[in-house]
């Protein structure tokens, strides 16, 4: 949460949950806390850029020398991005840029990344979706079982008052989420992706096409790395749905 944060760490542990939207507040408040009481952002987010182009340079070293070569480019779409509302992004944009045309490449792709986040998170404000409610039509949209809202630290209670809600909307039933419950899902899913089209046309097609050729054939090798080193369940917003079980 801090080395993601990093960036808007000065702001302090209530400005980075709103940030994050659907992660519970107190956690975030004792990774905020405890960072603050041994190093600085500007650490924290120099160790996140060093891991980043070493764990590039080692698992996928093919997309290196091509994914550089589009740094200036990318820098180019996260700049004309518009930054109101969009907080994390901003931060983000705002950080220091790596002298690492590797690293200044993906530095650039996190911040469109996150102009995306901070757009999908006013997308769920504006349906009224609270932190816990994201978290549960989030793991029904992806079929991961209820783990999604307790990985984002919701306890039964809060999932409990959160399902009661849904239901009282018919977003749910019976504690599962119903049919128009993962429709409202689907929508908010499609206008994220609709707002956030204008970054991939400011790159253009031909632009879009290499990186897409660059990042596609890697996907699963990165996640194979995420799935060692956190677990199979973990950054579910790169998975795929799961089947229904027979």
């Amino acid at each position: 949460m801090t080395s993601r944060g990093a960036p808007l760490l000065p702001a302090g542990h209530q400005a980075v949950s709103a940030a994050f939207y659907s992660i519970r507040a107190d956690f975030i408040e004792f990774a905020v806390t405890l960072a603050d009481q041994h190093t600085s952002w500007q650490e924290i987010f120099a160790a996140r850029n060093q891991a980043v182009g070493e764990g590039l340079r080692q698992y996928v070293p093919e997309i290196c020398e091509g994914l550089a070569s589009l740094e200036t480019d990318l820098w180019r779409v996260a700049d004309a991005l518009p930054e109101s509302g969009r907080v994390c992004f901003a931060a983000h944009r705002q950080a220091p840029r790596d002298e690492d045309p590797l690293v200044s490449a993906w530095l650039a792709v996190n911040c469109i990344r996150e102009w995306r986040g901070d757009t999908h998170f006013a997308v769920l404000t504006s349906e009224d979706i609270s932190r816990v409610q994201a978290g549960i039509l989030h793991d029904a949209h992806l079929n991961y079982g209820g783990w999604i809202a307790q990985s984002r630290g919701a306890d039964a209670d809060a999932i409990t008052d959160a399902f009661a809600d849904l239901e009282n909307r018919g977003l749910a039933d019976n504690g599962v989420v119903s049919t128009a419950g993962l429709a409202v899902r689907e929508l908010i899913e499609e206008r994220t992706n609709d707002i956030c089209q204008r970054a991939w046309e400011s790159l253009g097609l031909t632009n879009t096409e290499r990186f897409l050729h660059l990042i596609e054939p890697i996907g699963e090798r990165l996640l194979g790395r995420i799935d060692v080193t956190a677990g199979p369940n973990w950054m579910p917003a790169a998975r795929e749905r799961r089947p229904d079980s027979a």
